[in-house]
């Protein structure tokens, strides 16, 4: 069974002459998994979550959750909860208050809410934190505590709209891994929407990449990061430099003196290839003649694990991203550049 699903689904705010801003689309996130909305501002993708809230009406379409037809019905009356980029919590409630309020409205008994309320807690990491206020919490504090509010109702969908973008970068990294542990854990169905492709990249079983109201592209991290559909899922997902190349009878492609081979069927012709920087192997000058392309460095940043070089060459100057961090790189060099293979996808004829 799938945990959502989506048919068709359209949204358009007010009349029939205002232009769709969720075209059609058609989603589905297993049971039990997390699917990160990943896309550019005004995409669609957090309009995309709030009608899986039921906070947003779709215009056209049906929305299931776990099998039912859940298209009609109110916020209260489906099994989710959500996550808010805010936390969204009571300044004046304490903690415990707080995580136990969804349950309190609900009717449930108030020791049953305290029980259930301190059991959301500790499975977050917040076990003794009951009687304090937000005000006295962290950021990544507080993060815990908008999630443990929500798990508190056991709902059958958790959602999260950009959760860890008020966090600074390594919090960021160490909650990230936290929700990923946490819904792994308990096999809670998870959508996630966000900005970040790091995020995505890291807490994901499936990504889902919107362009202008559209799904572009869905799949595992690694068949968006290395098998990019289109030119727009390969300059979003991380970077990528794109180059006209010829495709060949027996597979292969053509990049001025380079050769590579798609990873999928192409007919022979004109083809765009995307080519990301760490792909890039550096040769000393004048190495692999006939395979590799011979340039001169322009520019050279020390970023600590890694540096990053451009180099001038007959296809243009190419960014690249080489680990090598201890040669002594210097402006005016000349080198060679080998593609490995990996993160070099054809992406349009």
């Amino acid at each position: 069974m799938n945990g959502i699903e989506f048919r068709n689904v359209t949204k358009r705010y007010g009349d029939a002459r205002s232009p769709l801003v969720v075209k059609g689309i058609d989603l589905v996130v297993p049971k039990g998994t997390l699917t990160t909305i990943l896309g550019p501002s005004g995409c669609g993708k957090t309009t995309t979550l709030r009608m899986i809230a039921g906070l947003d009406a779709p215009s056209g379409g049906r929305i299931l959750i776990d099998g039912e037809d859940v298209t009609e019905l109110g916020p209260a009356e489906r099994n989710v909860s959500m996550v808010f980029q805010s936390y969204a919590l009571f300044p004046h409630l304490s903690v415990l208050e707080n995580v136990a309020y969804g349950l309190a409205v609900s009717g449930v008994a108030r020791d049953e809410a305290a029980r259930r309320a301190e059991a959301a807690m500790e499975s977050v990491g917040l076990k003794g934190y009951g009687a304090r206020l937000p005000s006295e919490l962290s950021g990544g504090q507080q993060q815990r505590v908008a999630v443990a509010r929500s798990l508190v109702l056991e709902p059958s969908v958790l959602l999260f709209d950009e959760p860890l973008s008020n966090l600074d970068a390594r919090l960021r990294r160490s909650m990230r891994e936290e929700i990923r542990a946490l819904q792994q854990r308990l096999k809670l169905t998870v959508a996630y929407v966000t900005h970040d492709q790091s995020e995505a990249l890291a807490v994901s079983d499936q990504i889902v990449v919107m362009s202008a109201g559209l799904i572009a592209q869905a799949g595992s991290p690694q068949q968006l990061y290395e098998q990019p559909d289109s030119e727009f899922v390969a300059g979003f997902m991380g970077e990528a430099m794109l180059f006209s190349g010829e495709a060949q009878a027996d597979g292969t492609v053509r990049l001025g003196p380079l050769t590579v081979r798609s990873r999928r069927p192409v007919a022979p012709g004109k083809v765009k290839v995307a080519v990301r920087p760490e792909a890039w192997q550096v040769l000393p000058a004048g190495q692999g003649a006939g395979t590799a392309l011979q340039g001169q460095l322009t520019k050279q940043a020390y970023l600590g694990s890694f540096v990053e070089l451009t180099v001038g060459t007959e296809l243009g100057e190419i960014f690249v991203v080489s680990p090598d961090v201890d040669r002594p790189w210097a402006v005016g060099d000349m080198l060679a550049l080998q593609l490995s293979g990996r993160s070099v996808s054809v992406v349009a004829a």
